[in-house]
């Protein structure tokens, strides 16, 4: 094999395709990085057995061939070569790389030991890249993080028709993006909870090109597999990842509430406000609102060693045929802070029920305007000493 390309071509390109590597292989041989030239392209592909990634590139081929190499290593190489265009032949035995004066020989690994990568499941849509990129970031922030709980570092997505749902929680929040897509049959429906890492890491890169394309395996075909194709900086990307087990919790109920207190603020003037609040916040202790007419007031200590009160301009209104006036109310305040983040609208929206039990938070692009909709996150609230 020997080909030629660009070595800002490269770098990103390898980055891209090396960063799903395991950082502890259960086989040596999953450390890998398999190059692969033929015709005028050259596709780097990475496996794990349960996510794959693979780019294809334009490059100056002189002669077509595969070899396989440590994939971090390889990366680093790449980053770290001058701005010149890049040479790279192979052997049975040996991979060179050669960039103006800088020259790195690296030992090949075995390829036929190599696993195969998973085919692409038939696409069932498409996508607008940076939609998805924002409803994929809005979502996440609520999924879980601890892997003794498979189930919750999962985003659930949801096909219906023309409607794409996203929703993931970790039990001490939840978020929930409905955005409208290109489904391939208006009829296709199906559901997948997909690793929220993976998922995150995918629809950041892809947002260079216009779309983003979704392959669910059927669940006759047993594969338990989604792919997403698009476009990254440096070429074509391909990536599949097998779907989490479990059944995914029963929480879309909670996305709907019947508000006894509504409060509505600056989303921006709330964020500023909860940073600055949460400073003196101990650990595992709520940040309290107290709610008054016109007006919340944010709260936190550390015992008796700091405080920290914030009062902000507000709309409160308490809804008619509720028997409880909500006077305050505990939250996480990293929660809080990654679901205001996570609205991007200029106001927000509270929706509260009763003292700790869920609040729901929507965007207003009117303060005195309609909820928005297409994105909700609710956030379950902290018992507050008595």
């Amino acid at each position: 094999m020997k080909i030629r390309l660009e070595r800002d071509v490269l770098a990103e390109a390898v980055q891209w395709a090396a960063r799903s590597l395991p950082t502890r292989p259960s086989v040596p041989i999953l450390a890998g990085l398999m190059v692969r030239a033929t015709g005028d392209q050259v596709i780097m592909s990475s496996f794990d057995y349960e996510t794959s990634a693979q780019i294809s590139m334009k490059a100056d081929v002189s002669d077509e061939g595969v070899a396989l190499v440590s994939g971090r290593l390889l990366a680093d190489i790449a980053r770290s070569l001058p701005s010149k265009p890049v040479t790279i032949s192979s052997d049975d035995s040996r991979m060179e790389l050669t960039c103006g004066s800088a020259r790195f020989t690296l030992q090949t690994l075995p390829v036929a030991d190599y696993p195969s990568l998973p085919d692409m499941p038939e696409a069932t849509g498409t996508i607008a890249s940076d939609e998805f990129a924002k409803a994929v970031a809005q979502v996440v922030t609520a999924a879980g993080r601890d892997e003794l709980l498979p189930v919750f570092t999962g985003v659930r997505l949801e096909i219906e028709g023309d409607t794409l749902s996203l929703l993931a929680t970790d039990r001490y929040r939840m978020a929930l993006k409905e955005i409208t897509w290109n489904p391939r049959s208006t009829r296709v429906e199906g559901a997948a909870l997909v690793p929220a890492r993976v998922l995150a890491e995918t629809a950041k890169s892809m947002t260079s090109g216009d779309t983003v394309t979704l392959s669910l395996s059927s669940p006759e075909s047993g594969d338990g597999l989604i792919g997403f194709e698009g476009t990254g900086v440096s070429g074509q990307r391909q990536i599949t990842t097998r779907l989490l087990d479990g059944e995914f919790p029963k929480v879309r109920h909670l996305m709907s509430v019947q508000a006894a207190t509504t409060v509505r603020a600056s989303t921006n003037d709330v964020i500023a406000a909860v940073k600055r609040v949460a400073l003196v916040a101990e650990r595992n202790t709520s940040l309290r609102m107290l709610i008054e007419d016109g007006s919340i007031t944010l709260e936190a200590a550390t015992g008796d060693q700091a405080q920290a009160v914030e009062a902000l301009e507000a709309v409160v209104t308490e809804h008619s045929g509720s028997e409880l006036t909500m006077t305050a109310a505990g939250f996480n305040p990293h929660y809080l802070q990654d679901a205001l983040t996570a609205l991007d609208a200029p106001y927000v929206n509270f929706d509260f029920t009763a003292p700790g039990k869920p609040c729901l938070l929507t965007g207003l692009n009117e303060i005195d305007g309609t909820p928005l909709g297409d994105y909700r996150h609710v956030i379950m609230l902290m018992r507050l000493p008595a």
